[in-house]
């Protein structure tokens, strides 16, 4: 190897030809090109998002008087929403379809009164008023057990659903006034 007596080194290239010593230029390409990349990820974090959209509303349930017949196409069929009644009080139980709607465990009680129903335990036909136009069932019959089991799950369907309407018997004067005002 030949030594060269340091006056008579060659010429350092172009693009060191400002440094001294073993000093190397930070400007090269590499650190461009990582210096962009970090500035677009700053960029994108930093930019504003776009504004987030809500989800739309549901319509409006406007609380209402139901007889038998007026609740029972509220059964999840057809598109329409599932409401079921407990001692009188109607209840949207639409979010819980799976259970309540067609195919669901407890389907029979859609769009009908549920009370003896859910008092007895039973999930059968023969729990279910036959007779739309009839009276309502006055559940005098039911024995302590069953008006707790009934209270239950009265209590689990005020906590988890909206109250939507009150069950009242074909004839009544409250079945008159409600259709008097529709």
């Amino acid at each position: 190897m030949r030594k060269h007596h340091p006056s008579t080194l060659p010429p350092p290239p172009p693009a060191l030809a400002g440094l001294t010593g073993h000093r190397q230029s930070v400007v090269t390409p590499i650190n461009l090109i990582l210096l962009s990349l970090f500035a677009i990820l700053v960029y994108l974090r930093l930019k504003p998002s776009a504004p987030a959209t809500l989800p739309r509303a549901p319509p409006p349930t406007v609380f209402r008087t139901f007889t038998p017949p007026e609740l029972f196409p509220y059964n999840g069929l057809n598109g329409m929403p599932v409401y079921l009644a407990v001692r009188g009080r109607v209840f949207d139980v639409t979010s819980g379809r799976n259970f309540y709607g067609p195919g669901g465990p407890y389907a029979n009680f859609a769009g009908r009164d549920a009370s003896r129903g859910l008092a007895c335990g039973s999930f059968d036909e023969d729990m279910l008023t036959k007779d739309l136009d009839g009276p309502l069932d006055t559940l005098e019959d039911l024995n302590g057990e069953q008006l707790e089991a009934m209270k239950g799950w009265e209590e689990r369907f005020e906590e988890k659903y909206l109250v939507v309407g009150k069950l009242v018997a074909v004839g009544s004067k409250e079945a008159e006034e409600a259709k008097a005002r529709q």
